[in-house]
């Protein structure tokens, strides 16, 4: 394994990030937001978010633009960018993370300012965005979607998704590890081969079941954006909260592709990840 100083660097902050706990809110903001969560869990149940998600890989994908990317990263191919240099992958991404945070800020403060009235297109839109960020985010290592691998990179996406938007450490390490068994089976190719038992094994784990994911990230929103339907003020809440939630997923896709990145150029064995991980909270 021969890591260069700069990748050593970030393979210990992918560990670091792996093991962080999430923290959303502080308990106090939660507690003061009391009364505006129960209004928001009305407005935005989670049957909005997950029929959001059901068509959002798709929107996600046929909106997200990389010529930019090929540009960037001087590349005819966006695989190229796979066997290039983590650290222009890294700056690459550094953009599209620094672009998204923007423009979520800016759908925030503009849907944020109608109050209740702009939740059934604020989030409808920031469930789309986050998924077009990490699509955008994983071209940047050189992982484009084209028809021969649609399915498997829309669920490696779906798990990046849910990993940044985990409540709690025991929910983070379960989806983690899920998605670490997707690296693998995308890697060696034996995704089409055991698809059938591998549905059955994430439909378990929640990373395929859609109605899982909306629950994880209905929580997670209803934490962050639940101020937002307070008049007057909703606007700026919007605004902070959109930007935090894209600045968390824009992180956890870095993450992710690095760590695919690194195990790509057989800098680290995807294996021994998973056994870095405790096993013992999605058994």
């Amino acid at each position: 394994m021969n890591l260069t100083e700069y990748q050593r660097k970030q393979l210990a902050l992918i560990q670091k990030w792996e093991k962080r706990e999430p923290n959303v809110v502080s308990q106090i903001i939660e507690g003061v937001m009391s009364p505006f969560t129960k209004l928001f869990t009305k407005v935005v149940p989670d049957k909005l978010i997950e029929s959001a998600l059901k068509g959002a890989n798709e929107a996600a994908v046929f909106f997200t633009d990389i010529s930019d990317v090929k540009r960037d990263g001087k590349v005819d191919n966006i695989a190229e960018l796979r066997k290039k240099d983590l650290e222009l992958s890294d700056k690459l991404a550094d953009s599209v993370r620094k672009w998204a945070i923007g423009t979520a800020i800016a759908e925030g403060a503009a849907t944020g300012s109608t109050g209740v009235l702009g939740m059934g297109v604020d989030i409808p839109f920031i469930i789309t965005f986050a998924l077009r960020t990490i699509h955008k985010i994983g071209a940047c290592y050189g992982y484009d979607i084209n028809p021969s691998n649609a399915e498997e990179e829309n669920v490696f996406a779906l798990g990046v998704l849910s990993a940044a938007s985990a409540n709690n450490m025991e929910e983070k390490t379960a989806i983690l590890f899920s998605l670490k068994q997707v690296s693998i089976m995308i890697q060696k190719n034996t995704w089409k081969k055991i698809g059938e038992m591998a549905s059955k094994n994430f439909l378990a784990k929640g990373i395929l079941n859609i109605k899982q994911i909306a629950k994880i990230i209905g929580i997670n929103l209803t934490k962050r954006k639940a101020g937002q339907t307070i008049p007057v003020i909703g606007g700026g809440i919007g605004a902070a909260m959109n930007g935090s939630f894209i600045n968390d997923i824009a992180r956890a896709a870095q993450k992710s592709y690095q760590k695919r990145w690194l195990s790509d150029n057989g800098l680290i064995q995807m294996e021994e990840c998973i056994e870095d991980l405790n096993t013992d909270e999605v058994n």
